[in-house]
């Protein structure tokens, strides 16, 4: 038996990849404990692990709904980017149309509706406008992305500490916001829903919270889709400015006559001064006003850059200045009266753009105002509330001038030269005495002014008085209407037939319901300046009828064939010349020898009529020289007797006033009056009216022309009458 030996080692199979020891890894270093934060035993413990819970539940909450949030945001951008038109679409947004007025020499002098210059862009804009409008509404237009959440809480801020809701007064609207606000955020109008533009438009500005987030959305819409340009664009041309501007383009060319391409860095600035408040900062409504409105925009564009200290002081001493159109309101009361004589689908309720060319001679309109102001600030007792009227009409009834009352710089005023109906008083004798005239009287006629009473059935005994209370006897036809004797005039109408003057009255266009009784010679029936102007142009073209009118030419803009033409004019005979042109002989001597001595013109012959009212109510003056029929009403709106002012006083010399300008610079010409023969009788005072259907006969009316003289006021006989 082997023994082993001591300390032999034991065996052991060789590697297959060598044997080679390895030496030995040193051994690994102990690790260092962690050190663990005991947690905070105690109630105070218990409190900051409950704010911690509370934290990290109202972070997952934010971070969850922040993420809901903007897809929902981003989804609902996208959705109005992709409805939103080309930008170009979007330039003019009217609902309704324009009207551009035009006088006798083509010039623009009026506009109503909805007015849109064209479009304007940033390329072709001033570059003072479009720095006046960012200067103004939003400073940092170019650099957001269509909200300013800074501005947004300046505004919130400024409204809490004047007193207001946090969404009334300041918006921190940018110019995008205000472009979303001004497309009624992408909802068109429709007639159906709203019962007017201005109601739409209402509903459009209203502002609540979900509009107001709304309307963020939409701007970042647009923010998305357009240039800053483009939304500028649509901005500069669909912005309200007043007076019917829409538009910077309209505006500008409302207000000085030029494109918004030429407008300097004052006229800049007061448009850009219409955005706040366009009504209130309109300079046709507050010049003064609206120029300090721009002496704050030159102040900003000053302070952000676009004007220099030296450019923006020169703004502020030439402040800007209204074009004549605009310091002329628009046309006043004549472009009101022609917007509504004509018809409605295109002036009151137009959609299409519409060139009106008129009859409006300028000149001629600052001569009756002129004229106006002087007889109210020389002859008219300070703080009186009588208002006038004028109208001034070429022989066939074309209307050259128009002032409706005594503020003469108004439009969508009560026109007194039209709308108002008042009491013509001896301002009518004029048609009494043409019904004489054509009947085959002469103005040598005389007639007897006595005592006269005339028994009216239902009412009783009449007797009419003289304006002098006193009689003047046999007189001629001539001198009665020259000192405007009423007793003869009565005496004559009664003698020709009332029917037979309410015909030649209507026939000239009096259209107004005419006093049945005999008091229709005294004018106790009511008329308008306007007709009864016109029926004194019917005197003076030789006898026929004149429908006074203000439209000579209507088309659409952009059309070379007008779509309709004058509405009034010239129209039937309803005199003979030669019986107006006695009449005229006569009208003259009112004016050279009677009640209208203070309408004479040194240059020229003048022919008219005054007309005084019951009580002084109404005073008239209306007459015409060769060229020229001016009519002037004098009154007050409440019917309040006037004081000392009959048609020969104060009328009369606004007449002249208005009459020596219109002429000045024109040469003299005679009117076409007819000097009369010898007397042929005195008019009975019997009143056995000749039959209405006479007056229309022509070969009775040459019968009816000699009646054989008599005195005394005998009757006439058939024998006189077959004898002539």
């Amino acid at each position: 038996m082997v023994q082993k030996k001591k300390g032999t080692p034991r065996l052991v199979a060789d590697k297959r990849y060598g044997s080679a020891k390895k030496s030995p890894k040193p051994a690994a270093k102990p690790r260092k404990k962690r050190a663990v934060r005991k947690p905070m035993r105690g109630p105070i413990g218990w409190i900051l692990a409950l704010f911690r819970w509370i934290f990290r539940l109202i972070w997952g909450f934010i971070w969850r709904i922040s993420f809901v949030t903007a897809v929902i945001l981003g989804l609902a951008v996208t959705y109005f980017a992709l409805q939103l038109p080309e930008p170009d679409a979007l330039l003019d947004g009217r609902a309704r149309g324009s009207v551009t007025m035009m006088d006798r020499n083509g010039e623009v002098f009026a506009w109503r509706g909805d007015q849109f210059g064209g479009a304007i862009t940033t390329n072709t804009a001033s570059k003072h406008l479009i720095n006046a409008i960012v200067a103004t509404e939003d400073k940092r237009f170019y650099w957001h992305l269509g909200v300013s959440p800074r501005g947004i809480a300046s505004a919130v801020r400024i409204n809490l500490r004047e007193g207001r809701g946090p969404l009334s007064g300041h918006g921190g609207s940018t110019i995008t916001q205000q472009t979303a606000k001004l497309l009624c955020l992408g909802v068109p109008f429709d007639p159906s829903v709203w019962k007017s533009e201005k109601e739409y438009e209402a509903d459009c500005r209203r502002t609540t919270m979900w509009r107001k987030a709304k309307e963020a959305i939409f701007a970042l819409a647009m923010e998305a889709k357009y240039t800053k340009d483009d939304v500028l664009n649509i901005y500069m041309n669909r912005a309200f400015l007043g007076a019917g501007a829409r538009g910077f383009e309209a505006a500008s060319q409302r207000y000085f006559g030029k494109s918004g391409a030429e407008v300097n860095a004052a006229e800049a600035a007061m448009l850009a001064g219409l955005l706040k408040a366009p009504t209130r900062y309109a300079p046709t409504n507050n010049l003064a006003r609206s120029q300090d409105r721009a002496t704050v925009i030159i102040g900003l564009m000053e302070d952000q850059g676009y004007l220099s200290a030296k450019d923006a002081e020169i703004a502020r001493i030439a402040p800007a200045q209204l074009s004549e159109a605009a310091e002329a309101k628009a046309g006043g009361y004549f472009a009101d009266w022609v917007m509504d004589s004509g018809p409605e689908f295109f002036t009151r309720d137009t959609t299409e753009d519409v060139i009106i060319k008129t009859t409006l001679d300028r000149r001629l309109q600052a001569a009756a105002e002129e004229a106006m102001l002087f007889i109210f600030e020389n002859k008219v007792r300070e703080g009186s509330k009588a208002q006038a009227a004028i109208v001034v009409m070429s022989a066939d009834g074309a209307v050259r001038a128009m002032v409706g009352g005594r503020k003469t710089k108004v439009s969508g005023g009560f026109n007194r030269a039209t709308q108002a109906l008042r009491q013509t008083g001896s301002a009518f004798k004029p048609f009494v005495y043409a019904t004489a005239m054509e009947l085959g009287y002469s103005p040598n006629d005389r007639i007897v002014d006595a005592p006269l009473t005339i028994n009216i059935p239902g009412s009783g005994p009449w007797s009419p008085k003289n304006y002098t209370k006193d009689f003047k006897g046999s007189v001629t036809l001539t001198d009665a209407l020259k000192d405007s004797l009423n007793i003869p005039a009565v005496k004559l109408s009664e003698e020709v037939g009332r029917e037979n003057v309410r015909k030649v009255a209507s026939d000239f266009g009096i259209e107004s319901d005419l006093a049945a009784g005999p008091a229709l010679a005294l004018g106790a029936s009511e008329s308008t300046l306007i007709e009864m102007t016109g029926a004194y142009a019917g005197i003076l073209n030789g006898g026929s009828s004149v429908t006074p009118y203000g439209l000579v030419e209507l088309s659409l803009l952009g059309d070379s064939e007008p779509l309709m033409g004058t509405g009034g004019g010239i129209g039937e005979r309803v005199i003979r010349d030669d019986a107006a042109g006695q009449l005229i002989y006569m009208m003259e001597k009112v004016v050279s020898q009677g009640t209208g001595r203070r309408a004479a013109l040194a240059d020229r012959e003048a022919a008219g009529k005054t007309g005084t009212t019951q009580a002084a109510r109404d005073a008239w003056f209306i007459g015409f020289t060769a060229d020229y029929v001016a009519g002037v009403w004098m009154g007050y709106d409440d019917n309040t007797p006037l004081s000392g002012v009959t048609g020969g006083g104060l009328p009369a010399e606004i007449w002249h006033e208005v009459m020596v300008r219109v002429h000045q610079g024109l040469p003299a010409r005679a009117l076409p009056m007819t000097t009369p023969s010898a007397p042929l009788r005195t008019p009975s005072t019997n009143f056995e009216p000749i039959p209405a259907d006479d007056i229309a006969d022509t070969v009775l009316q040459r019968v009816l022309r000699g009646f054989g003289q008599s005195s005394g006021g005998t009757d006439r006989s058939d024998e006189n009458r077959e004898n002539r």
